[in-house]
């Protein structure tokens, strides 16, 4: 008996408890339905218009900076560093005397093959002027002519042996970090220096084999780099390849740009817009007011619903090209609309909302100038 008391109070007990729970849960989900049903206040919103502007068309890609000749200093033969005649960073002409090896063996060679020059030089004078007289066989004036062609065949030889122990730079332009010390052993093809032509400066990147026919020679180009991101340079497509890659279906392009200032350098990664020269209308909107997904970009666009109340509806556009903090809005959105410039993450289709502030368009117009990189 005591047993089965003990089990009834357990089970009492356990219901009073359940049951206690199960009322407070019942009372929030009607606490939660009552205030769901009560009308909830507007949402505060920055609203903006779509507006038209005059845009040069501008293709975006991204490439590489190339110099216009830019090599690595090597050497041809052997030898021991004598005298270096540069500093990193120095800028150069062409011709200039980079390093010198030590030439002691092959200045003496060259003594040697001048002394035989000059002397096979006489014996071949003296033929010329006793081959009148025949004093001399025609053969004998024939050998004489030949051993002097020899031997100032060898001088250039040696002369030019010579010359190659000195390392001139082969165009003008700017040297970079040395690779040698002086008293250092060279053998042939060792890096010495590297030295690059700034001024003007090379632009390639690639183009989708559907943009072939939206190019030519000529365009201007935009350019930015990563190093310099307040800066934009210009310049003009010189060069287009004459063939499509066939794995990626892609030209390369090549642009060349003025750099007085030598601010660009080889390597750096670029992002490059090439542009039409006819201008076309878009309409625009400010990158705030576009959402940017995975399955689609959208903007939410004022309108009123059957009461006369402000509501946003969501819509799906297609976005193009970014320039001065507007985005060209290519497919989805009319000029004039009314859409949310700021504040989209808090917002659901179909909700009320108040506008507070309507911002001003502030149109770019014809851009002609500083492009930025869209997202």
């Amino acid at each position: 008996m005591r047993t089965a008391s003990r089990f009834v109070i357990v089970i009492i007990f356990l219901g009073v408890v359940l049951g206690g729970i199960f009322g407070y849960k019942f009372y929030q989900f009607g606490q939660m339905q009552e205030q769901m049903s009560q009308p909830q206040p507007p949402a505060a919103i920055s609203a903006t218009r779509a507006t038209t502007e005059s845009w040069v068309p501008a293709i975006k890609a991204v490439g590489s900076l190339e110099a216009v000749n830019g090599i690595r200093v090597a050497n041809e033969v052997a030898g021991v560093v004598e005298t270096i005649s540069f500093e990193s960073g120095d800028s150069v002409k062409k011709g200039d005397i980079l390093i010198r090896l030590d030439a002691e063996i092959e200045e003496a060679a060259l003594r040697t093959r001048r002394a035989e020059a000059q002397l096979a030089e006489q014996e071949f004078k003296r033929a010329s002027d006793l081959l009148p007289r025949r004093a001399v066989s025609q053969s004998r004036y024939d050998e004489a002519e030949a051993n002097f062609d020899a031997a100032r065949a060898r001088v250039n030889e040696a002369e030019a042996q010579l010359n190659k122990k000195i390392i001139r730079a082969p165009f003008g332009g700017i040297v970079g970090l040395r690779m040698v010390d002086q008293g250092e052993y060279l053998p042939p093809g060792s890096s010495i220096v590297e030295i690059n032509m700034l001024d003007p400066i090379y632009a390639d990147y690639t183009l989708s084999e559907r943009e072939i026919s939206n190019l030519e020679i000529g365009y201007e180009v935009v350019l930015t780099v990563a190093a310099l991101p307040d800066r934009t340079f210009t310049g003009k497509v010189s060069a287009i390849n004459s063939s499509v890659n066939p794995e990626t279906r892609t030209v390369r392009v090549r642009a060349t740009l003025a750099n007085p200032d030598k601010l660009l350098k080889p390597g750096m990664f670029a992002t490059v817009q090439t542009r039409q020269p006819v201008p076309r209308q878009l309409v625009t909107l400010p990158r705030t007011a576009i959402s940017y997904n995975t399955y689609g970009d959208f903007v939410f666009v004022v309108q009123e619903n059957e009461e006369g109340k402000l509501v946003v509806k969501r819509r799906t556009v297609t976005t193009g090209e970014t320039r001065n903090n507007r985005v060209a809005v290519v497919e989805g959105l009319e000029e004039g609309e009314q859409v949310v410039s700021k504040g989209l993450l808090r917002l659901r289709a179909g909700q009320r909302v108040e506008i507070q502030e309507e911002a001003e368009n502030e149109a770019g117009g014809d851009t002609t100038t500083q492009d930025e990189a869209s997202d």
